[in-house]
Parts: structure tokens; sequence; C-alpha cells
């Protein structure tokens, strides 16, 4: 668990995995097109692949949430305590 709070690697994984290929442009802005296009002739390799690639940017919004509630529960002991 300790390896999905890592700041340092999610960020990794995104510039890496999550924008791999990089040319002619990263594939998850590709396949994210595709599927705002209507998703013609996607077939389950393509979801797949969607969600290989997005997930790592999942788990970066995942651990800025969570930073966030964390951020908002600290702020609010800290006001109840004056």
């Amino acid at each position: 668990m300790k390896l999905l709070n890592d700041w340092k690697l999610i960020i990794l994984l995104c510039l890496t995995l999550g924008l791999a290929p990089f040319f002619p442009e990263p594939h998850l802005i590709g396949k994210i097109r595709w599927v705002a296009g209507g998703a013609n002739g996607m077939v389950f390799k393509d979801y797949f692949d969607l969600v290989f690639h997005g997930f790592p940017f999942i788990l970066l919004i995942r651990l800025a949430l969570l930073k966030l509630k964390n951020l908002n529960s600290n702020s609010k002991d800290s006001i109840q305590k004056h």
C-alpha cells in the first residue's frame, strides 16, 4: 500500500507508462480522442489499453484527493482545538 501513496513513483508511472509511446502523440490521448469520437471500431483490446495507460493517472487523482482530504481534516482539527 505504501507504493500506491508514493508521489514520485506515481508521477514516474504517469510520465512513462501513461504517456508511452510519445510519438506521434501520447497513446492515452489517442485513445481518449477515439472514445470521444464515438469509439467506432474499438474492440476489447483497445478498451484494455485505455485502462492500462490511464491507470497511473487514476492513481494520481486518487492520491491528490486523499491528500486534500487529509489537509481538510487537519485544518478542521486545528480550528476545533482553538
